[in-house]
């Protein structure tokens, strides 16, 4: 049986941090930080048992912080270009080597990702990591690389701004000139002065001297053989520089027995890169699979067809018009529209209700309860052919609205600081010290992630199975067929936080032969399907119902 792929992304440095003390840009000593190690086998099993087939480890690869490692030969950053005392797990400073605060012994740091690795793998599920193709941090310098490899910009022609053999670019004969944030420095410290001179370009195409706060002021864009400078010129013959050290990264995790990359910001890179580098690396690892981060659906077909993406995000679209359904003020034909707009690539669309870069679906910033989101959940996971991913602490009901320092009450857990998770750690610590949970919201939310994801895992309909509309009953309720040669499945979802509804149709020509259908994700209410189909479904609520002779 063809199964769905089920993501499960876990921020390492949260996952795992009991540490409550949560102190405004709080250093790794006051707050704490989640290990490798603090990933057990048997909390390996408790996300398995969730129906996830892989896991995206986020934040693994080194990055700029203003932790200070010195002492284990690993550069120091200057504070005025590091984004919260932690850093931004994407402004990357070294491709070969793993975070060190995600260790707990700094000198074993890669052993204990690979043990990691090794224990994700022996639970039966994937590895997912970071690729960040399109900038690192300012200060970039490899402590750990392969004999023979040189740094990124070790031979950059720093006269010019555009070169096909430099790795980034620059703007000749001027210093960088940003203003760092005052609110951090004055609680972080400000350091010696960053010098940086000449200034390189900034990593979300600022090119000139002075980015501003808003901008992704800690890292610098990579060149990948187009001349911004002049029309944005391509330059792909012969094979840029930057090219060929990206490939060696790829291949260097791959050869780690990495199984997947999701690479940040993919439609900030040249599609003809993806399609030499994803057919490069498929050569030697072809099981491996390439995830895109893209919010611009107008290159989507060129992502996957071009490119060779196996899969995309789903953000601009389906993630938009669910949300809008949840919040109460979408429409269930928004949803179907969207579907026939990517129908031609609907089994390699990626979809989710919450990432690190989204707002918590429980903050006041989007739903303020997580059971809103049930319909939503199950129409994202049950719509397409293509994976499904919930992130660490959804299933638990994470608020994260706190102001930890460079994130500042956004409804989203901070990736830029040491901080911890308060309602994911009630279920962590549960587990590890094997007590019974009593917390019914955080045990029904989770019932509930367990009972829909295994559906999904399990469900050779929703892996490959058609789609047929059913009923559209007004603008919040909906439902539809989910058809293959094996099942059948009637999926409905009622967005409405006031109204409950009633569904009562024929059954389509065809499609349903069967006698009885059972809700299998309530695990119990049942319908007859002699004639007609009617069953009712409470508000912000959803049935997937399974026929039977």
């Amino acid at each position: 049986m063809k199964n769905k792929i089920i993501i499960y992304q876990l921020f390492n440095r949260l996952f795992g941090n009991l540490n409550s003390n949560k102190k405004f840009y709080g250093t790794i000593e006051e707050n704490g930080c989640g290990k490798f190690n603090h990933i057990t086998s048997e909390l390996l099993r408790e996300i398995y048992s969730l129906g996830v087939t892989h896991i995206w480890y986020t934040g693994v690869l080194e990055h700029a912080t203003m932790t200070d490692y010195s002492s284990h030969e690993i550069q120091c950053d200057n504070p005025q270009v590091v984004k919260g005392r932690a850093g931004s797990p994407y402004a990357i400073k070294d491709y070969f080597d793993v975070d060190p605060d995600l260790s707990e012994n700094v000198n074993e740091r890669l052993k204990e990702f690979e043990s990691l690795v090794h224990r994700t793998h022996d639970e039966g599920m994937k590895v997912i990591i970071d690729f960040v193709p399109n900038h690192v941090s300012r200060q970039y310098k490899s402590d750990v690389k392969p004999s023979g490899f040189y740094d990124l910009g070790a031979n950059d022609d720093t006269s010019v701004g555009f070169s096909i053999n430099n790795n980034f670019y620059y703007i000749p004969h001027e210093n960088f000139k940003f203003q760092s944030n005052e609110s951090q420095i004055n609680i972080c410290g400000k350091g010696s002065e960053y010098e940086e001179f000449p200034a390189k370009a900034t990593g979300n195409n600022v090119f000139h001297s002075s980015p501003c706060e808003s901008d992704w002021y800690d890292t610098v864009k990579l060149n990948y053989g187009i001349d911004y400078f002049n029309n944005s010129k391509k330059y792909f013959e012969p094979v840029p520089d930057t090219w060929l050290k990206m490939r060696d990264i790829l291949l260097y995790w791959s050869g780690k027995k990495i199984d997947g990359f999701r690479c940040d910001m993919a439609e900030m890179v040249p599609v003809e890169f993806w399609q030499w580098v994803i057919q490069e690396i498929k050569s030697e690892y072809p099981e491996i699979k390439f995830i895109a981060e893209s919010y611009n659906p107008s290159l989507y077909e060129d992502l996957i067809f071009t490119g060779g993406f196996d899969y995309l995000y789903d953000k601009v679209g389906l993630y938009d018009s669910i949300r809008a359904l949840i919040c109460g003020w979408g429409n269930v034909h928004d949803v179907l529209q969207r579907r026939e707009q990517i129908l031609l690539y609907q089994e390699h669309m990626l979809t989710f209700l919450e990432n690190h870069d989204e707002q918590r679906i429980a903050s006041n910033e989007f739903a303020g309860n997580p059971f809103f989101a049930v319909p939503g959940m199950v129409l994202s996971a049950a719509l397409y052919k293509g994976p499904v991913m919930i992130y660490s602490g959804q299933e638990t009901g994470e608020l994260g609205s706190e102001n930890a320092g460079a994130a500042q009450n956004t409804g989203r857990t901070t990736i830029f600081d040491y901080f911890s998770m308060n309602r994911f750690n009630i279920w962590y610590q549960n587990v590890i010290n094997k007590n019974e949970l009593n917390d019914d919201n955080i045990l029904n939310l989770r019932n509930f992630y367990k009972r829909l994801l295994n559906i999904c895992n399990e469900s050779h309909a929703l892996a490959c199975g058609d789609f047929i509309t059913a009923q559209i009953l007004n603008k919040d309720a909906f439902a539809f067929y989910r058809k293959s040669e094996q099942q059948t499945l009637l999926i409905a979802v009622n967005f409405s936080r006031t109204e409950r509804v009633k569904f009562c149709f024929d059954k389509p020509e065809g499609v349903v032969t069967f006698r009885t259908a059972f809700d299998i994700l309530s695990g119990g209410r049942e319908v007859l399907t002699k004639d007609k189909i009617e069953f009712d479904l409470a508000q912000s609520d959803a049935a997937i119902y399974e026929f039977y002779e």
